[in-house]
C-alpha cells in the first residue's frame, strides 16, 4: 500500500497523531521496565536457598545479656533433641530468609585495597552443618580442626565455604579453592564451594538482587554463639515440633524472649520474607495491564474518531473501486506507523528510565531483549485495537458515505 496518502492525512491531524504516539511511547517505556522488574522479583522468589526448606525450621531467641552461651545451648539443644520427631539440631547465627546476623565487606588483599563485595557471614557448628545437610560441590567437608571459637565477631583465621555465585563474582572463570580473602585483619581461605546458600536478606541486601547468594559459611564451635537453633524433621512433623518448642520456651529459658517472627519452618520464613515482593509483583503486573488497556482504548478512540471524520474520503475510495480489505489495510498501516514511531521513542525512554532507576534505586540494567518484547506486544495490541474501527469503516456503503458528506 502507498503510504503517501496516509502520511498526508496524518500531517493534517498532527495533534491527535502526536498524542497517540506519546501515549504509545509512555506505554512502551513503562511496560519494558515494569515487566523487567516483575520478572526479576519472580525469579528472586523462585531462588534456590540451598536448604531443604520443607524439613528444616529455625528457633530464634532475642538477645539475652545475662545468658551464658554454654548454658543456653545446653538447655535448648536438649529440649529440641528430646522432642519426638526431631532428627537433628544445631547452633547457627542465622538461616536463609531469617534474621540477618553477620554482614561485612571483604577485600582480596591483606592491605584492603581490592574490594570484593559485601557477603553475609554464616557461623555454623558441626551439628548445624549436618542439620542443614550442606555439602560442597567443590572442595572438601569441614573437619574437626576447622571448627574454632569466635574472637569478637568471627574466627581470626579460618577455612570457609562460599557459594558459586560469590566465587564467580570474586574470581571470574577461576577456581576459588585455596583462594584467600580478608575482612580487616581476619583472614579466610576457601575450602569448599556450595552450589547455593541464600542470604537471610536475598532481595534487600546491600548488593541488591545480584548478591542474593553472596554467602560465606564459617565453621565455629558449638558454644561460640547461642540464640539461633536449626532443626530437621519430617515435613509432616515440622509444624507440630515448632509449635511445641515455642510453647516450651518459657520453661526452657524464662530469662530469654523467643522471637515469634523468626521461629518457624523455613518455608514459612520464605513466605513471610517475600510477602512484600509478591505484592510488588502484582502491582507491577497491574500497571502493565492498565497501561496496555489505556493504550488500546486510546487507539480505538482515535481510530473511531478518524472513521467519522473521513466518511467522505472512505466513500470516495469505495466508489473508485477500493475493496473492504484495502480500507482495513489503510487503517492498519496508519496505526502501524504511529505505533512504530511511539515504540522507537518509548525504547529511548525505557532505557533512560532504567538508567535513573539504576542510579537511585540500584536496579539492575534492563536487558535489551525486553525492548523487542515490549515492541511486539504494542504492535499486536495496536493492530488488534484498530481492527474494530477499521471494520466499521470498511462496512460503510459508498452511496451512504458520499451523501453524508
Amino acid at each position: 500500500m502507498d503510504i503517501k496518502p496516509i502520511l498526508s492525512t496524518l500531517s493534517r491531524h498532527r495533534i491527535a497523531a502526536s498524542l497517540i504516539v506519546l501515549e504509545i511511547a509512555l506505554a512502551c517505556a513503562v511496560l519494558c521496565n515494569a515487566l523487567f522488574l516483575a520478572a526479576s522479583r519472580m525469579e528472586l522468589m523462585r531462588m534456590d536457598s540451598g536448604v531443604d526448606e520443607t524439613a528444616v525450621a529455625s528457633i530464634t531467641l532475642n538477645d539475652c545479656d545475662t545468658c551464658s552461651a554454654v548454658d543456653l545451648n545446653s538447655r535448648w539443644l536438649q529440649q529440641l533433641r528430646g522432642q519426638a520427631g526431631v532428627q537433628a539440631a544445631g547452633v547457627a547465627n542465622a538461616v536463609p530468609f531469617g534474621q540477618r546476623a553477620g554482614v561485612a565487606g571483604i577485600t582480596l588483599d591483606a592491605e584492603g585495597k581490592h574490594h570484593g563485595g559485601v557477603p553475609h557471614f554464616y557461623t555454623l557448628d558441626a551439628d548445624a552443618v549436618a542439620t542443614l545437610q550442606l555439602k560442597p560441590v567443590q572442595g572438601r567437608m569441614f573437619d574437626a580442626a576447622d571448627y574454632q571459637p569466635i574472637t569478637n565477631y568471627l574466627p581470626e583465621n579460618a577455612q570457609v565455604w562460599i557459594t558459586q555465585a560469590f566465587a564467580e563474582h570474586l574470581w571470574p572463570g577461576e577456581s576459588a579453592l585455596g583462594k584467600s580473602f580478608w575482612m580487616g585483619s581476619y583472614h579466610y581461605t576457601v575450602a569448599g564451594v556450595l552450589a547455593h546458600f541464600a542470604r537471610p536478606d536475598p532481595g534487600r541486601s546491600e548488593n541488591g538482587i545480584a548478591g542474593a547468594q553472596w554467602s560465606v559459611i564459617v565453621p565455629v564451635t558449638t558454644n561460640a554463639q547461642s540464640g539461633t537453633y536449626v532443626l530437621r524433621a519430617n515435613p509432616g512433623d515440622l509444624t507440630r515440633i515448632v509449635r511445641d518448642a515455642i510453647a516450651a520456651a518459657p520453661k526452657v529459658t524464662p530469662e530469654a524472649i523467643l522471637s515469634g517472627d523468626y521461629s518457624m519452618p523455613l518455608l514459612q520464613l520464605r513466605d513471610a520474607y517475600f510477602r512484600q515482593d509478591r505484592a510488588m509483583t502484582r502491582l507491577l503486573l497491574g500497571v502493565c495491564v492498565t497501561m496496555l488497556l489505556v493504550t488500546a482504548l486510546g487507539i480505538i478512540g482515535l481510530a473511531s474518531f478518524w472513521v467519522q471524520q473521513r466518511t467522505k474520503q472512505i466513500g470516495i475510495r469505495r466508489a473508485l473501486g477500493a475493496t473492504r480489505r484495502q480500507i482495513i489495510g489503510y487503517f492498519q498501516t496508519e496505526n502501524f506507523l504511529l505505533t512504530s514511531i511511539g515504540i522507537v521513542i518509548g525504547m529511548l525512554l525505557a532505557y533512560s528510565g532504567n538508567q535513573l532507576l539504576m542510579h537511585y534505586f540500584e536496579i539492575p540494567r534492563l536487558p535489551l531483549y525486553y525492548l523487542p518484547v515490549g515492541a511486539v506486544l504494542l504492535w499486536l495490541l495496536g493492530q488488534a485495537a484498530v481492527i474494530g474501527p477499521a471494520l466499521r469503516a470498511a462496512a460503510i456503503p459508498p452511496i451512504v458515505a458520499t451523501r453524508s458528506a
